[in-house]
């Protein structure tokens, strides 16, 4: 590759070479690049343009112009490329040459003399810093009670919430996704590709908890019963629940004179537009009459007078799930219990969100991940990836208004692929996950507005950091007081010979301490070799024999350290003892946040997701083996609890 397009890329952000897990130089095709910059507006395709491009990329860089948005800490001054006037968020204005250290945080306007303008996301030096505790981490969806409808609702989590508060003196209750899919069959189970990250699954509503149910008659409620899907075999049937839940809510809205939601913003109207707009031309909207392809078309004015009924139901229900997303949240603080939500790292192309927001979006590219030792052709994953260039000159609008949306519910937020702050893998169209690169964002920027809309709202954040992750990013989580993820399997010693399991005491401070992940074998599934042994069967193993010696010495060395640590005793502990073990080696660690999981402490050896399966493997669909009640009764749910609330007490002020 020649130094030019080299120099070009890296102006843009767009990187020519990167490096795997073991720090190996991979360099990236020269095709794939220009392709690349082409997306982002970038023309590189002939020596004529490529010379263009890098001579305005050296005048901007020369001239040493501010982007469109800039981050700035409270704690620091930042010189100007000339003098100007910085007006606050209230608009009161200040002469400035350089950025001072004693301004408030907030998004101040920046005009200098030369005419430009940029925006100011002025942060705090970091969150507060987060006290020790422990807390639970739950698939919400298999949450099941005598009270659901076939999957974890919201009643069910306020419930579990109330419950472990007041009788195990939880602190935390991650969650995962509830973010909206799109209401047409067939309904999207994952939650890590939903429809819109900006609003809720209705999926998670609880019917009988609605006040048009309590206050309508007894015919009615006897009709919205009826409805109530019971649950089969072991598998999640979300198109069945989904279809259940609307019947019922479309009986309780029309029994009541189809009321609309007050207060409505318009993103409310816009998504509710979307919803009805798929269920009469289908969930992809890349396939829609043209003329309906982009929000802003006037011919989306006429459909939402035609479909008038639609948009005002697809309205009001989301409304009542943010009304009992608001309930769950009051109960959780009544009892000391922080909710937090998770952020999945993008959307569903075809989503909500892809066609709402398609103008900051880079539509066609798929985020994914190199070629690794797991994947080996790399992954592709199917979502558009934020368009650095437009969010800078939009002022980060999207991103900004998309936390505030997940922290108006939340008292703290997890960040999928925190990673992906500074950069994301991006997959050009038509190409193959191992054809990509990364793309860099402006980290300063993302991270100043992530801190500071956390800051504002009074929550916590945490940052899944697992995987291929550059020390930067680790440090700057660290520097902000965001929470970073220390998982069992994962948290080695990786400076002394064969990477051994770190003892408890010198897992990182600053991070969220847990067995697994949904993507990783739960603990019984790890003793049993459950997660060799599906893929193997599975066809996905290249050497399943040599993947299963591999997982027995990894139980070993567990075991090993279970028994260092005075957890275990005798030749050959049973499955119950030993997870028992790994709950109390877990509570021991020095991070400041510890969360356990339903799965592992009642034994269930099926993870709730397989990555690199589609339909091979009951993805986020497999409940929990027990119900509510019954957790409630089980002696395994006691005696790991008390080994984690034992070592790490609930505070008491």
């Amino acid at each position: 590759m020649d130094r030019d397009l080299k120099e070009l890329a890296a102006a843009h952000g767009v990187a020519t070479s990167y490096r795997r897990t073991r720090r190996e130089v991979v360099d990236v095709d020269e095709d794939v690049v220009i392709s690349v910059l082409g997306l982002l507006d970038v023309d590189a395709t002939t020596p004529e343009s490529r010379a263009a491009a890098l001579a305005l990329a050296r005048e901007r860089a020369a001239s040493g112009a501010l982007p469109g948005t800039i981050a700035h800490r409270v704690d620091a001054i930042r010189p100007l490329p000339g003098p100007g006037v910085l007006f606050d968020p209230t608009g009161r204005s200040i002469d400035v040459t350089e950025l001072p250290p004693d301004l408030e945080p907030g998004y101040h306007r920046l005009e200098l003399v030369d005419g430009s303008e940029s925006l100011v996301v002025v942060a705090p030096e970091a969150l507060p810093d987060p006290p020790r505790s422990w807390g639970w981490m739950i698939q919400l969806y298999a949450l099941a009670s005598a009270g659901s409808w076939g999957i974890g609702d919201l009643g069910d989590l306020a419930e579990f919430v109330a419950w472990t508060g007041r009788e195990h003196g939880a602190e935390a209750v991650l969650l995962n996704p509830l973010h909206a899919m799109t209401p047409v069959p067939p309904v999207q189970p994952s939650p890590y590709t939903p429809s819109s990250r900006r609003f809720a699954t209705p999926l998670a509503l609880r019917v009988t908890d609605l006040d048009l149910y309590r206050t309508a008659d007894e015919a009615v409620r006897a009709q919205v019963d009826a409805l109530r899907p019971d649950t089969v075999g072991d598998r999640i049937d979300h198109d069945r629940v989904w279809a259940a839940k609307r019947s019922a809510c479309e009986l309780l809205w029309n029994s009541a004179g189809r009321p609309e939601p007050t207060g409505a913003g318009d993103d409310l109207w816009q998504f509710a537009i979307f919803c009805a707009l798929a269920e009469r031309y289908g969930g992809r909207w890349s396939l829609w009459p043209e003329g309906l392809r982009h929000p802003a078309a006037p011919a989306v004015d006429d459909a939402r007078k035609e479909l008038a009924s639609r948009v005002a139901f697809h309205a009001w229900l989301q409304a009542h799930v943010q009304e009992q997303l608001a309930a769950v949240r009051g109960t959780a603080q009544e009892v000391g219990v922080r909710v937090v939500h998770d952020l999945a790292v993008g959307t569903d192309p075809e989503g909500a969100d892809a066609w709402a927001l398609q103008d900051v979006l880079a539509m066609g590219v798929h985020v994914g991940a190199p070629p690794d030792a797991f994947s080996q052709q790399g992954q592709d994953w199917g979502l558009p990836p934020w368009s650095p260039n437009r969010l800078d000159a939009t002022g980060y609008a999207a991103y900004r208004d998309l936390l505030r949306a997940q922290l108006r519910q939340a008292d703290g937020l997890r960040i999928d692929h925190v990673s992906g702050l500074w950069r994301l893998w991006w997959v050009p169209p038509g190409e193959s996950p191992d054809r990509g690169t990364y793309v860099h964002y402006d980290a300063d920027v993302m991270l100043a507005i992530l801190t500071l809309e956390a800051w504002t709202a009074g929550a916590l954040v945490i940052g899944e950091d697992l995987g291929t992750v550059e020390p930067e990013v680790t440090e700057a989580l660290a520097e902000r007081n965001i929470l970073g993820s220390s998982v069992l399997w994962f948290t080695r010693d990786r400076d002394a010979p064969g990477d051994p399991l770190l003892p408890p005491e010198q897992w990182p401070e600053k991070s969220v301490a847990t067995i697994s992940t949904h993507d990783l074998p739960t603990a019984a599934g790890f003793l049993h070799g459950e997660h060799v042994r599906v893929r193997a069967e599975l066809g996905l193993l290249d050497d399943p024999e040599g993947e299963r010696a591999k997982a027995e010495l990894d139980r070993l060395e567990l075991v090993e350290l279970l028994r260092a640590e005075g957890l275990i005793s005798g030749h050959d502990p049973g499955d119950d003892q030993l997870v028992t073990a790994m709950h109390a080696l877990l509570a021991r660690a020095r991070s400041r946040m510890v969360l356990i999981s339903p799965y592992d402490a009642l034994g269930e050896e099926r993870q709730p997701n397989l990555p690199g399966t589609v339909d091979q493997y009951p993805n986020w669909s497999l409940p929990l083996p027990e119900s509510l009640e019954e957790m409630r009764d089980d002696p395994r749910i006691r005696v790991v609890v008390d080994e984690v609330r034992i070592a790490r007490p609930r505070r008491t002020s």
